[in-house]
């Protein structure tokens, strides 16, 4: 069943954090974070020009049944986007245009979800990111009381009310809500030290060099 049906209104990262990690990109925050946080590259933008960031509002439901995304839009805080975990159900779209207007009116930041959407056209036009595994034009039934806010095993990655999803065309990554300050820390630095690489590439370096791979090429006999 829902835990709730109030809000969960709580502290999260700052504008500009989750700014900063989204400029920095998901494939940085995720190799600064030790190559952890990835979700399953399945889960793909709509459209490829999409990106989003936001604290998840987690969603457990029913694969082809949408009543707790409806209670989700009502729960949302602004700048929250909705995790769904809809068991990689790809033959119903629980999604569609006219949630999404409602999200967007609720200050949603945008929606993952395990499982498909539809409308996808008009979605793209209003500017809504959304993240999914499919797109199917079937509907869905309104009866699944689910979960929100709780753990939710997303595709293989475990994701808390309150985390940090970041997604842009490489993906999505999550940073956990009280990793964020370190994250962040640790992408401007290896961000910081492949802008280095790139100067020192334009100025005749090679990768192999840079990255310390000649002695391992040397013992390969090349």
């Amino acid at each position: 069943m829902t835990e709730t049906k109030e809000r969960f209104p709580e502290a999260g990262p700052s504008e500009s954090q989750l700014q900063r990690l989204l400029q920095l990109g998901t494939a940085t925050v995720y190799e600064a974070q030790g190559q952890r946080g990835s979700v399953a590259s399945e889960i793909r933008p709509i459209d490829p020009r999409m990106k989003l960031v936001g604290t998840a509002l987690t969603v457990d439901t029913r694969g082809g049944d949408n009543l707790m995304f409806h209670q989700a839009v009502l729960m949302a805080q602004p700048g929250d986007v909705l995790v769904v975990d809809a068991k990689g159900f790809t033959d119903a779209g629980p999604w569609g245009d006219v949630l999404t207007l409602a999200a967007q009116r609720a200050g949603i930041a945008g929606l993952v979800i395990d499982g498909s959407v539809r409308d996808s056209e008009a979605i793209i036009d209003a500017g809504f990111p959304v993240f999914s595994r499919g797109i199917s034009i079937r509907g869905t039934t309104k009866v699944d009381p689910g979960h929100i806010g709780g753990t939710i095993n997303l595709a293989g990655t475990l994701i808390d009310k309150g985390d940090v999803i970041i997604g842009d065309r490489d993906g999505l990554v999550v940073v956990k809500a009280a990793d964020v300050e370190a994250s962040l820390e640790s992408a401007e630095t290896r961000e910081a030290k492949e802008e280095e690489f790139r100067r020192r590439i334009t100025e005749g370096a090679s990768t192999a060099e840079l990255l310390g791979l000649l002695p391992t090429l040397e013992r390969y006999g090349w």
